[in-house]
């Protein structure tokens, strides 16, 4: 069953892969179109979805217009203190109307405290079991989206008060259950929903957007979906409402600066690591090591040491960023991110770097 799920998941991949190279052969040469305007379509999303690096946007991916056809590839990679962070995938427009994207997240640690609990793990052969590596775990999650714009044209409207309002869906699925489970999430794999509003002001040569999400996921969800206590016996995976904003002004008309803002849950706040019987807890409520591995871990930090530096928290995301494009076949964005606390990490800011090719 598990062979069948991930070669499931591999032909969706693929598929998906394939659809995006039919564009740039020489057969759809009569449905191209690069007719936007420069940088209007956005850069390539976390999600994968047109927008800045975190927030997608009511536009559509790509310059097409409603004339044609236009997608793109990225690339982004994100260095931050404990992390780093990577993700690739494409995405393609459909007459300015209708957007499908894919993109795969890695997400590798560098955590001392992890590692610990790790190779604790791994001395009682549980490693594999909790998702841990001791020489840096790894998160990883596919995403699949879609996009269709409902009204307005944030573009060739700009004189009317009506921003464009784009619905999207995207698909979650967190290719490694066994670390989400162990950060005490509900789910590996969930959906989501967003609304976003867009309008380009062309007098002030800037764009504002607004995104409403619905959504139950722990750090975009490559911590997991919802949350669990008490052994798993008391899961909630509701949703909730979060906002999320963009604005991005153009120096020139390749060339542009802004901000964005996305509102985080915070449901696992204060949440412990989730390490079995690693680490419990006596009548008084001090932190126990399993006997068996004390003396591996016990003069590293110590028990109660060790669970107070593995409880979770989850921070609102902010980042200021530059985006440039040569030309509309590609263009760069760089940023610094202020992504506060991750899971068991704390301060976790740094550098943004993305390579978005359009065709």
């Amino acid at each position: 069953m598990k062979g069948s799920k991930a070669n499931g998941s591999r032909w969706i991949k693929s598929a998906a892969f394939a659809a995006l190279s039919l564009f740039s052969t020489g057969s759809w040469a009569g449905m191209y179109n690069d007719g936007k305007v420069f940088l209007t379509g956005g850069v390539f999303t976390v999600d994968g979805a047109g927008g800045g690096g975190a927030v997608p946007w009511a536009t559509i991916t790509g310059y097409e217009s409603r004339d044609g056809i236009n997608g793109g590839v990225g690339f982004t990679y994100v260095r931050l203190p404990n992390y780093d962070i990577n993700w690739i995938g494409g995405s393609v427009g459909f007459y300015d109307r209708f957007e499908l994207s894919y993109v795969n997240v890695k997400l590798t640690t560098d955590l001392s405290n992890v590692n610990t609990v790790a190779m604790a793990a791994d001395a009682l052969g549980l490693a594999g079991n909790l998702g841990l590596d001791p020489h840096g775990s790894k998160l990883q999650m596919d995403t699949y989206g879609a996009k269709v714009r409902l009204f307005g044209d944030a573009v060739y409207t700009s004189d009317s008060f009506i921003p464009q309002t784009s619905l999207g869906f995207l698909y979650k699925n967190n290719t490694t259950p066994e670390f989400t489970r162990t950060l005490s999430a509900d789910k590996a794999k969930d959906w989501e929903a967003y609304l976003a509003f867009t309008k380009v002001f062309f007098r002030y040569s800037t764009l504002v957007n607004l995104t409403v999400r619905y959504s139950a996921a722990n750090q975009i969800g490559l911590t997991g979906f919802g949350e669990c206590n008490n052994g798993r016996t008391e899961c909630d995976d509701d949703k909730d409402f979060r906002f999320e904003f963009s604005t991005a002004y153009l120096l020139q008309k390749n060339f542009a600066i802004g901000g964005e803002y996305q509102q985080h849950s915070n449901k696992q706040k204060n949440k412990p690591v989730d390490a079995g019987n690693l680490l419990s807890t006596n009548d008084n409520g001090d932190a126990l090591l399993n006997p068996l591995i004390g003396g591996i871990v016990g003069g590293v930090v110590g028990a109660t040491g060790l669970r107070n530096t593995l409880a979770q928290n989850e921070s609102d995301w902010y980042d200021f960023f530059f985006a440039y494009a040569p030309n509309k076949n590609y263009s760069l964005t760089f940023a610094y991110l202020f992504l506060g606390d991750i899971a068991v990490a704390r301060e976790q800011n740094g550098l943004y770097f993305s390579l978005h090719a359009t065709f």
